[in-house]
Formats: C-alpha cells, structure tokens, sequence
C-alpha cells in the first residue's frame, strides 16, 4: 500500500488565514473495492474559493469539516482501476483534495473526467481549459453576454479565470480592460494575453482614484464586467458603468478573511437598469462540454497562453495558499505532487 500523505483543516481561521490552520497526516490508501479508483495526482489546484468554504458560516456549500481533507481540484493518473471505464495510465481530472492519492468513486456522476495531453498540458485542465476557464465563459457568455464593440472589465485579470476571460471576450471582438495588481502583471495583461489595456490598482488609494483611471481607459463607459475581487474594484466600476450593463459575479476575494464590504454607490444598480448576478459554475455542468472545447481549442492554438505559478510538494501547500490570497501568485497557483 502505498503511503498518503494529506493535509486536513485543523482549525477555523479567526479573520487572517495562518498556517496553523492546517496540519498534515499520513495514512495508507486502502484497499479498492469494486467501481473504485485510484488516482496519483499530478497537480493540485488552490482557488480562492477555498477560504471561503473555512469558515463556518452559511454559504452556497458545506463548509471544510475540521480534521477532514481540505477540498481541491485535482488531475493525475489511474494507477488501480476496479471499474471498467477507468485503467492504469489514464490521466483523470477530479476533486481529489489536499492529498497525494485518492480514492474515488468511478460511478459517481462527474467524478473523475478523463482528458487528453496530446494537445493540452496537463496541468492546463486545473486553469484555463478546467473549472477556472469555464468559470470565466459562462460569465461571459451566459451573463454578459457581450456584442461585438462593446467594452468589458475584468478584476484579478492577470489570473486564472481573468486570463481567459480576456482571451474569449477579445475573440468575440470586444474592447477588454484588465484590473490587476502590479506593474509586472499589467504587462503581462496587455504584451501576452492581448488586453486592450490594464490598470494597476495598486497605484489607487481608493476607489474615486480607480474610477478615474477606468474612465481614461474605458471612454466609452463599461458594458459589461467580470467581479473576482469586490469592493473598491466594484465600487470604482460601478461608477462607469453604462445603462443595462451586466455584471458577473463568481468571487469577493477582498472580504474573506470577514472584513464587510459595503457598496458605496447602490443606487446605480436602478439608476443605469443594471444586471448584477451571481454564480456559482459547479451548478452549470450543461455548459462546461461546449466552454471546455472552446478554451481547449484556443489553449491548442496558441490563443490562449495561460501562466502558471508553482509551488513544489504538498508540505508547500497551505503557505502557496495564503499567498494566492494576498495575490502574490503570478497566473494559476499550482502545487507539482511529483
């Protein structure tokens, strides 16, 4: 049997996540009963989300069980198959949490995809041609919904859902506006993803300076946006904003450590007839055949040059984690499990 070594969630964060929150164990993978699998992941995603499901509050989701395997998004190899769809040497995307090996279900409805790395690197069905990807079409398409000229925004641009946001909007022949943090990473935005422009948010004290900026880069007004972070990114859009814009929502990175976010100006949402929806992507399995042969298209062809960041074994989790949370990743945050 071989050893797995796996990190739980030892305790709830109170505001800041730390380190301490987390532990890792060690234990045998068992034995595979009959319609089982086990995969050796390659990759683990860490996604924002993540924090979010620490805490013990109502939610869209359960929150992270103490002691129980940290949630995450997995892609490695079958290396025991004991259902006839799977065998040794397939490459499977799941779920797989925190942990060098699971263990799962091969019965269980969207539990482990196999995918193709002929075309596509492996490690890309964490990022753009994954959950991250999807996450950025269906906003864009199933709630934006852009025509071709309009003029669209995207916070954390420069990551894994913002990258691919602004590689489908610039092929549905829109105006896109990146926000993002750094100049190293506004660079990257507009010289290597094609953004029309890109705007540091770091150099803006608050959201009246952000909206002066987004009104040199947006003069035509803002159409339709894309809202990862919140707050004064929100609050600096929003003043923009044109009449029926619409803005999709899948992230509120800036209030989870439980620091409230009050919107300063609420009025616009009547005022210009705005569309503010929120969205969770896991409830939309129907679009993700269509959204994932797209991204992959363009992942394939070189439309889509998605950046990675990297950290090296599953003790480096937890500390990549935090970073990912104070934006110090650079592209999709990663951790190689072999």
């Amino acid at each position: 049997m071989a050893q797995n070594f796996q990190i739980v969630l030892d305790s709830r964060p109170q505001g800041e996540a730390q380190a301490s929150n987390f532990k890792i164990v060690n234990c045998d993978t068992p034995s595979l009963q009959d319609g089982q699998v086990l995969v050796r992941h390659h990759f683990l995603s860490l996604d924002p989300y993540m924090r979010g499901r620490m805490n013990d509050n109502k939610s869209y989701a359960q929150p992270q069980a103490i002691g129980e395997v940290m949630i995450g998004g997995t892609v490695g190899e079958v290396v025991e198959s004991r259902h006839p769809k799977f065998k040794a040497g397939d490459t499977v995307v799941g779920m797989g949490g925190w942990q060098n090996y699971s263990v799962v279900d091969g019965n269980a409805m969207g539990a482990l995809r196999k995918v193709n790395t002929t075309q596509v690197p492996m490690s890309h069905y964490l990022g753009a041609v994954g959950m991250p990807g999807v996450t950025a079409w269906y906003g864009l398409v199933k709630i934006i919904a852009p025509k071709a000229g309009e003029t669209l925004t995207v916070s954390a641009a420069s990551g894994a859902v913002g990258s691919a946001f602004g590689a489908l909007a610039k092929a549905r022949g829109c105006r896109v506006v990146g926000i993002a943090g750094g100049k190293e990473k506004c660079d990257y935005v507009v010289k290597e993803l094609g953004f029309d422009e890109c705007i540091d948010y770091k150099e803006h004290a608050d959201y009246i300076s952000l909206s002066k900026a987004l009104k040199l880069a947006c003069p035509k007004g803002i159409d339709g946006h894309f809202e990862n972070v919140g707050g004064m990114v929100l609050d600096a859009v929003m003043l923009r904003s044109n009449a029926f814009s619409r803005i999709a929502v899948c992230g509120m990175i800036a209030g989870y450590n439980g620091a409230p976010l009050p919107m300063h100006t609420p009025s616009l949402i009547l005022i210009n007839r705005m569309k503010i929806e929120g969205f969770i992507v896991s409830e939309h399995m129907e679009v993700w055949p269509e959204a994932l042969q797209e991204l992959g298209a363009m992942v394939g062809g070189g439309q889509l040059r998605p950046r990675e960041s990297v950290a090296m074994g599953l003790a480096a989790a937890p500390e990549a984690f935090l970073g990912l949370l104070k934006g110090k990743n650079f592209g999709k945050q990663l951790v190689k499990l072999i």
